[in-house]
């Protein structure tokens, strides 16, 4: 057999080669420049471009040249330095990294930032902005330790990013504690926690410019180490290279930069991850973008671009009045939620993400036991549950009122307490079996309705009608939830579909729509007024307050049917989750097989948001327990599964209702606090 060899590629002279890297340089700066302009021209005053000119040149008004240099200059500068802080330091982590998904969002810098300035906000201490920065670098370096610890660097994007995105979860849900806390010291940050370029003065911009002068001049200076880094770690050791300092170094300037951006204007999303990916194609057209200390500079420029443009394009579409409530990061967020769902479909990672569940049959007597003793807890979990609260009662109370014989006080503590649990525990097993049922479909141990973006699509759309239609009832509300879900639903597993729902672009997919979906909320949540703000924000939180039994019924509706479609078909549902050849011997059909459950997955995570908003990790935990407790038959798996969820979120609103009573806390925030450990375990399990 003959083997002919292809002919060499054909690279471009080096001297043009430099000359197009420099016009591609020269007309970003112009693009840049160009952006600016437009920016200062653009407000709520009637301050125009003539009288911005007229500021510049020293001839305008003093209104007009106060509104000029207190309000609109701060603004373009603080998107100049945000946008070329996250970009540059995005290049820096996905080139010291070799992972094309590293970002100051997916490693959960802005995440970590944004609580310590939350902690600090609350405890009402003026600090100065400088101390901010450091608390906020603090915060930012600790989850990116945390996240790369656990990721490891170049072993795969879908591990950085589950990493990434649970730990900020996690954080994020103890942020959203704070606010619902500490109301009156904390107004104002939700929308700040958005990400918004609007200043009042300069001196945020000139404290702040120091230190992103610094970590990018850092950056710079490790350029060549970082360069060395892509032949390999041991190459690189072979010429002198410190492999891991190297990479310390770079984290940690990476961090400085975007704890400066975020002191300066809150989470912008995703510019750190869009930038370098707009870049990196030019390293194939031009030789000198090959390298990082020429490639950063320019993703620093495109990061310009991108919070600039947004910030235009948000004033020129929704208006001056209007743009001043929605902030440039919710912008950001929706283009990078998009930007992520298309990288998922190129990238090509077929490593697993997890460990499999390893195969054990316990007996039916360890089944029998397992399943009594969760019974017991339930049963435990629902009486403390009408129990416990801001008021104390008695299970003499409970019977009174049973039998309608309680006083007024007790009678309208039960009223609103016991809807309450019931929606808890409803909720728990309904997300339970969700989970279940998706982990099955898709043969994916990390698959859950919350990470693939199912859980923010009802959220999406309950909070859509919640804010447009106060007055909402139930079955409205749990309507609007499932349209949610179900478009969420349509978009991830339609996309991963080809290919067999494969673990990675199943994941990265549903965490692209979760993150629009989260986008979109926060688009709604601050363009509403501030009861429907503060309602919409109890309700992400996972609140069951003021549930009512009404409330409850398409809940319980829903799951009868769930859990006679899962027992009915339970055989068939342990061939789906075997791998994709036995049940086609079988005579099953895969695909009318797979959409069924995934429907009924569906409907039960869109009721269960609408019955109690958004609960995490519930699908992810109660099927791994109940499998690590019983095997994985589905005939053990789904009851034990459906115990241990709803008992885990009775738990967390019964905490939720009396630990710092009479404030409450949502079960949503508890389960993350409790689930995020657990999905770092799994994560660390796997990792060894």
């Amino acid at each position: 057999m003959t083997v002919t060899a292809s002919p060499p590629a054909v690279r471009p002279p080096v001297a043009a080669s430099r000359t197009g890297a420099a016009a591609v340089a020269v007309a970003l700066v112009l693009l840049v420049a160009v952006l600016a302009v437009v920016d200062i021209t653009q407000g709520t005053s009637s301050v125009g471009p003539a009288e911005v000119w007229k500021a510049f040149l020293g001839r305008a008004d003093s209104g007009d040249a106060s509104v000029v240099v207190a309000s609109r200059l701060p603004r373009m500068f603080a998107g100049l330095l945000v946008g070329v802080c996250l970009g540059a330091a995005g290049c820096a982590l996905q080139a010291v990294s070799r992972n094309v998904l590293a970002a100051p969002d997916t490693l959960a810098v802005n995440a970590g930032a944004y609580l310590g300035l939350g902690v600090v906000t609350v405890t009402g201490a003026s600090v100065p902005l400088l101390a901010s920065s450091g608390v906020a670098f603090v915060g930012g370096l600790a989850a990116a330790a945390v996240v790369l610890g656990l990721s490891g660097l170049g072993t795969g994007t879908v591990r950085l990013v589950l990493a990434g995105s649970a730990l900020a979860l996690g954080l994020g849900s103890v942020t959203d504690g704070l606010l619902l806390l500490f109301p009156e010291s904390t107004q104002g940050l939700y929308q700040w926690a958005q990400g918004s370029i609007s200043q009042s003065g300069s001196d945020g911009v000139l404290q702040m410019a120091p230190v992103a002068v610094a970590g990018l001049v850092g950056l710079l200076l490790v350029a060549r180490r970082v360069d060395a880094l892509a032949l390999g770690d041991e190459a690189a050791q072979g010429l002198g290279v410190p492999v891991r300092g190297t990479r310390v170094t770079v984290v940690v300037l990476t961090s400085l930069l975007s704890a400066a951006a975020v002191t300066l204007a809150g989470p912008i999303g995703f510019v750190g991850l869009c930038a370098p990916a707009l870049v990196r194609p030019l390293g194939r057209r031009h030789r000198a973008f090959v390298r990082v200390r020429a490639t950063m500079p320019l993703a620093g420029l495109v990061g310009a671009v991108l919070v600039l443009g947004s910030d235009v394009l948000l004033r020129a579409v929704v208006g001056a009045e209007d743009s001043v409530s929605v902030p440039t990061g919710v912008i950001t967020s929706a283009v990078g939620a998009v930007f992520l769902v298309v990288m998922a479909l190129r990238v090509r990672d077929t490593a697993d993400s997890a460990a499999p569940d390893r195969l054990r049959i316990p007996s039916r007597a360890v089944f029998l036991v397992t399943v009594c003793l969760l019974v017991v807890v339930l049963v435990a979990v629902t009486i403390a549950g009408v129990l416990l609260g801001d008021s104390k009662l008695l299970l003499g109370d409970v019977a009174n009122w049973a039998q309608g014989r309680a006083g007024q006080a007790v009678g309208f503590v039960l009223d609103t307490r016991v809807p309450r649990v019931l929606a808890a525990l409803l909720a728990g097993a309904a997300l339970a079996l969700s989970g279940t049922l998706v982990q099955a479909v898709t043969r994916n141990p990390l698959a859950d309705p919350g990470i693939l973006g199912v859980s923010g699509g009802a959220a999406l759309g309950a909070v859509a009608l919640v804010t447009s239609v106060p007055l909402a009832g139930a079955w409205g509300i749990a309507g609007a939830a499932f349209g949610g879900a179900a478009l969420a639903a349509l978009v991830v597993f339609g996309l991963s579909a080809r290919g067999g729902f494969r673990q990675n672009r199943l994941v990265l997919v549903g965490v692209g729509v979760s993150t629009g979906a989260t986008a979109l909320i926060s688009l709604l949540v601050t363009l509403t007024d501030p009861f429907n703000a503060t309602k919409a924000l109890t309700w992400l939180s996972g609140s069951t307050y003021g549930r009512t039994m009404p409330d409850v019924v398409p809940l319980a509706v829903v799951l009868v049917v769930g859990i006679v479609v899962a027992v009915a078909r339970r055989t068939e549902l342990d061939l789906v989750s075997l791998d994709e050849d036995t049940p086609r011997l079988l005579g099953l059909r895969l695909s009318p097989g797979r959409l069924g459950f995934l429907a009924v997955s569906v409907l039960l995570s869109a009721t269960a948001v609408a019955a109690a908003g958004t609960i995490g990790f519930v699908g992810l935990v109660a099927p791994h327990a109940a499998r690590a407790l019983v095997g994985r038959r589905h005939v053990r798996v789904v009851p034990v599964a459906m115990l241990l969820g709803a008992s885990l979120v009775g738990v967390a609103d019964m905490l939720g209702r009396t630990v710092i009573a009479p404030a409450q806390l949502g079960a949503g925030l508890m389960t993350a606090i409790v689930g995020t450990p657990y999905f770092i375990y799994l994560l660390f399990r796997s990792r060894r």
